[in-house]
This record gives C-alpha cells, structure tokens and sequence, in this order.
C-alpha cells in the first residue's frame, strides 16, 4: 500500500531511529536525577535536543517547552493564558478571538471555555480556508487576550497571513498563538521573522516520533502568564511537570536536524503538482479544495470528485492510504468542518480526499495513486 495521508502523521526517518534508540537501551537515566551520571547525560541530550528545534525555529533555546505533541501544546497556550489571566481579573472574563478552520485540539478548547463563561470570538474563513486580518482587527476588543490563528491548515494546506496578523495583535497589546504543527519542516518558520507569542508544533509531523512536541513561548517581551495544565515536579520552567521522555525528545531534535538539512521540498512540491494535473487531465468533475497550488503546502492536494459517494470512493481506494480530512476527526461522521466553513457542499466535502505527501514520496508512487483514484472513481461511476 502507498502512504500518502502525511498530514496524519509521517514514517520516522532512519536518521532519527538510529539517534533515539541508544536512550531506550544504554542511556536510559531520567533527566530529572542530578545526582549522577545517566540523569546529567540524559539531561544533556534533552538541552541538544531543545537547541535543535530552536535551530530550526531561529529562536532561544529557552523559549521551548517539551510537551506530548501539539495538541498539548495548544491546551496549554489556550487554557494556560486564559486562566492566568481570570485569576488576576476576578470578575472580567476575558476575550478568545479564533476561527472556523482551526484544528480540533484550539476549537474544543474553545468551546470549553465558551462553557466556562469566557467570551469566544470565533471568526470566518474565506473560500480558501484563510483568515483575514482585517477582521482579526475588527474582533479585538478591551477584552480580548490571546489569538490564535493557525500558520498553515491542516486539510487544505492554506498559509495564513500571519506577518499582518501578528503585526496587528501587537499593536492592540493581545498575545498571538499559532499552531504550527503542519507548517514546520514543509516551509519556513522563523521567530525572528514572525510576530508570534505562543507556537504549537509536533515531532510527528515532519518525520520524528509519535509523542512528543512543544509550546513555544516568547521571551524577548513582557512576561506570558500562562497556568500549567498540571502539577508534579516542576519541570520545564514550570510550565509541564512529569518525567520527560528523553529519546522521543533526542528523536525530536534530530527531526529538526533532518529539516534544516533537507533538500526535498522542491520534489515534494512537483510531485504534488503531478499528481493534480494528472488526476486533472483523466477525471471530469474534478475540484481543487482550497488555495491555489502556489500558494499551499508544498505536500497538500485537496480535491472533491463530484457524481460520486464519498464513503464508497474511500472504501474502493484499497492500495493508497489517503483521507477525507483530519485524522483528528474521523470519529465524526459529519463532512469536514474546515470544508464546510470554506463553503463547499456537504456532497463535495463527503466525496473529498486529502493526499499528503512526503520526503520519501516517489514520482512512481505518485504515478500508481493516479492509476488507483481514477480506476475507482469509473467504478463508482458506470
């Protein structure tokens, strides 16, 4: 079977494997333990790990927080700040200004503390899934606290304007959380270049392990008052207590290593524009899903096939793995939210499927996928 729902999650890279696996084995101390030898070699290979993903990100390796991935993270930027801001304000609720695209792990947050009684300010998206930064402007209010607006969507591949959108919450005084869980190690990320507060980010994504990421929390400003999400330790500048899993965190920093070293975003991105032209020139009733390719991830295609039942097109796909969406909402029977809040028919969105390439995708795979998708969808249809 070919893989191709690298948006899910990604293969871990040999490289990777080959530098975790001596901490499952010979160097397997907890970097908590100060008192001898494998706790101090633990703790360094934890302090290189954290200054590889702050390599990779052009930021202070004391701006990373290890987490258990990019849904933690989110939790903890989203929750954190919320509460710390509701224990100083008393009686002021605070503002929490989103959108309809986000992934589940920011707008499930945001209906919990719609619940809690904070105010939650959740904005459109355009037909491409992007968000303005004129209404992110209009949205903030006395009230409003943090933003959130993730860097690039995770079904579409939409890049948002984050340089606008940032430069905007600036000005108001009102922090900016991003969840860049899709972007980093596809296009650049630099925290020197973005206006950015709070970045979410997993390891999983860009050919790491499964388990691991961070919360990115600026330090070259005022204070970030942000409430653990727990208690126990202290660890990581008191933000995540529990006893880090250091060779996920090694395996999380060689990740980063692999994609400040990597030449493979130029293929991927030709390989994903082979792959709509030739689904383009075999099938009729064929739409584009999102922005112009240019303007997207260089690994995303997202298309509809109209005249056809979505669940049987998935179900007929038997030697590529691709989806209909998030893997973070296939419990859900109902069409893409994302799709959905860009205004594409619940018909189209149910009939969708997402292809997500990666550094390991060939031109032959690519070239099978088409042959499979085409011979599906003429089954479907006669």
């Amino acid at each position: 079977m070919i893989y191709l729902d690298n948006h899910a999650t990604t293969r871990v890279a040999p490289e990777v494997l080959e530098a975790m696996l001596p901490y499952f084995t010979e160097e397997y101390g907890n970097a908590a333990s100060v008192n001898h030898a494998f706790g101090w070699r633990a703790a360094e290979a934890v302090e290189c790990a954290r200054k590889q993903v702050a390599k990779l990100l052009n930021c202070p390796a004391e701006w990373i927080v290890f987490t258990s991935g990019a849904t933690e993270a989110n939790n903890l930027a989203i929750k954190g700040v919320s509460r710390a801001v509701v224990s100083r304000r008393h009686n002021r609720l605070p503002n929490f200004v989103t959108n309809t695209a986000e992934h589940p792990s920011v707008l499930d947050v945001a209906k919990r503390l719609k619940r809690q009684g904070i105010d939650v300010t959740n904005l459109s998206v355009d037909r491409c899934a992007r968000v303005d930064p004129q209404q992110v402007a209009d949205a903030i209010n006395s009230e409003t606290v943090l933003v959130s607006v993730m860097v690039a969507n995770n079904e579409v591949g939409t890049i948002n304007p984050l340089a606008e959108i940032g430069r905007i919450c600036r000005e108001r005084g009102v922090l900016l959380h991003c969840d860049a869980a899709q972007a980093v190690g596809k296009i650049p990320v630099d925290l020197q270049q973005l206006p950015v507060n709070l970045l979410s980010l997993s390891a999983h994504k860009f050919h790491g392990p499964k388990g691991v990421g961070a919360l990115v929390v600026r330090r070259d400003g005022p204070r970030i008052a942000i409430d653990p999400l727990f208690d126990g330790g202290g660890h990581e500048q008191h933000l995540r207590s529990g006893t880090l899993p250091v060779p996920l965190i090694v395996g999380f920093g060689a990740a980063c290593k692999l994609a400040m070293d990597s030449d493979a975003l130029p293929p991927m991105h030709a390989l994903r524009n082979r792959l709509w032209q030739s689904l383009q020139s075999e099938l009729d009733g064929l739409s584009l899903n999102g922005p112009p390719l240019a303007e997207r991830l260089p690994n995303n295609l997202n298309v509809s096939v109209a005249g056809v039942d979505g669940e049987a097109l998935m179900s007929s796909l038997k030697e590529i793995a691709v989806s209909s969406g998030s893997a973070c909402s296939t419990a859900e029977p109902e069409p893409s939210h994302v799709l959905r809040a860009m205004g594409v028919s619940d018909s189209l969105s149910r009939a969708s499927l997402r292809f997500g390439l990666s550094r390991y995708t060939t031109e032959g795979e690519i070239d099978i996928a088409v042959v499979e998708v085409v011979r599906a969808v003429g089954k479907l249809r006669a």
